[in-house]
């Protein structure tokens, strides 16, 4: 969003960067739909939900903190509720309450507080699982001793919290994982059942609204950034495609790789990330249950080597860690582009194997059959 750019050049600070975001929605107003904006530090994390006033003036905003040590999650879906001005950790317009009663929108939980969520409505599909399902999921894998309803009533439940405490600190490679996830080994598992895609996979396509996983086909990216006080500079972790069929590439807040740089996507480009990338996600995509293990193997073994990579380079200076990981970045996409001819061969020798094999035995059978 915009927003966003403006605060990443102008703030130093999670804080500073969501009130600047509030002051320029108060002056210039807010144009598209409801959004959800998360804000970071080495220090706190802020959520921040937006959405356009009736009028075009303006715009509702709210932000709140997520607490020391817990996890936060949103999916389609404004996650802030209950507004109160006492709280230190929420910002907000003071006008909020009165400008949400002059347009008719404020809405009230049982206990008489400003509801937000029900305020906005900003959910992109009432039904209570569209959104709901990943918040649970993602929820629950991180916190299973919450023992979070599965089931809720409807799309504004309130029995999934703003946040919790993990059960324990979080790797990288769980949260990579998380963003793999499609409800694997639970009831609502994607890839089995008589609602299964072709060979498993738990993609669907077609004009039909289907409840999501946290991996969806339509993704064109996801990242993971990560700043603590030994790395030299901080790191987002990038993974181009949807995460589940890709590999995560750590890369410093630094001028990118050539190959991360302005991609066309209507236009083949083998030196490009997004079209190396694309090329493993949509075979492996095409033959699920046959290529995804493999693909998951191979991200994994990457994702560690270069995990290994920004812990041994962690006291070089900010200029030498950053082409580390630039070097990095270029040996991980022909690593991948490898990736892709090796799923070829192997598997189109398995179809000649299973092919020469079915040869053979018609021959012998024609055999016996003449004489």
């Amino acid at each position: 969003m915009v927003v966003g750019r403006v605060a990443l050049e102008r703030c130093a600070t999670a804080q500073e960067a969501v009130r600047l975001i509030g002051r320029l929605i108060d002056e210039y107003g807010l144009w598209g739909t409801g959004e959800t904006l998360l804000v970071a530090d080495r220090n706190e994390g802020w959520v921040v939900e937006m959405q356009p006033t009736p009028s075009g003036k303006g715009g509702f905003w709210i932000a709140k903190r997520v607490p020391d040590g817990e996890f936060f999650v949103a999916a389609n879906q404004f996650r802030i509720r209950s507004v109160n001005k006492d709280d230190p950790g929420q910002i907000f317009n003071p006008r909020l309450p009165e400008m949400l009663k002059e347009v008719g929108w404020a809405a009230y939980d049982k206990q008489g507080n400003l509801d937000w969520v029900r305020s906005m409505q900003a959910a992109e599909d009432f039904h209570p699982y569209f959104a709901l399902r990943r918040v649970w999921r993602a929820m629950s894998l991180v916190a299973p001793s919450a023992k979070l309803p599965s089931k809720v009533r409807g799309w504004d439940t309130e029995r999934y919290p703003f946040s919790v405490r993990p059960d324990h600190p979080l790797t990288l490679a769980e949260i990579m994982d998380l963003h793999r996830d499609a409800y694997e080994d639970t009831a609502f598992d994607r890839r089995t059942g008589e609602n299964a895609g072709l060979f498993a996979s738990p993609y669907r396509y077609g004009d039909k609204k289907w409840e999501r996983s946290i991996t969806s086909r339509n993704i064109a990216y996801t990242w993971i950034n990560q700043v603590n006080d030994k790395l030299p500079a901080p790191v987002c972790w990038l993974a181009v495609n949807a995460p589940a069929e890709s590999v995560y590439v750590p890369l410093a807040v630094a001028p990118l790789p050539d190959a991360y740089e302005k991609a066309d996507r209507t236009k083949f480009d083998a030196a490009k990330a997004w079209w190396i990338s694309g090329q493993v996600t949509l075979l492996t995509r095409g033959y699920y249950s046959v290529f995804a293990p493999e693909v998951r193997e191979a991200a994994h073994n990457e994702e560690r080597r270069a995990a290994e990579l920004v812990e041994a380079s962690s006291s070089k200076s900010a200029e030498a860690f950053a082409e580390t990981l630039r070097e990095n970045a270029n040996h991980a996409l022909a690593g991948w582009q490898k990736l892709y001819g090796d799923l070829l061969v192997a598997h189109d020798a398995d179809h000649r194997i299973d092919y020469d094999k079915a040869k053979s035995e018609k021959l012998t059978q024609d055999k016996v059959t003449k004489y």
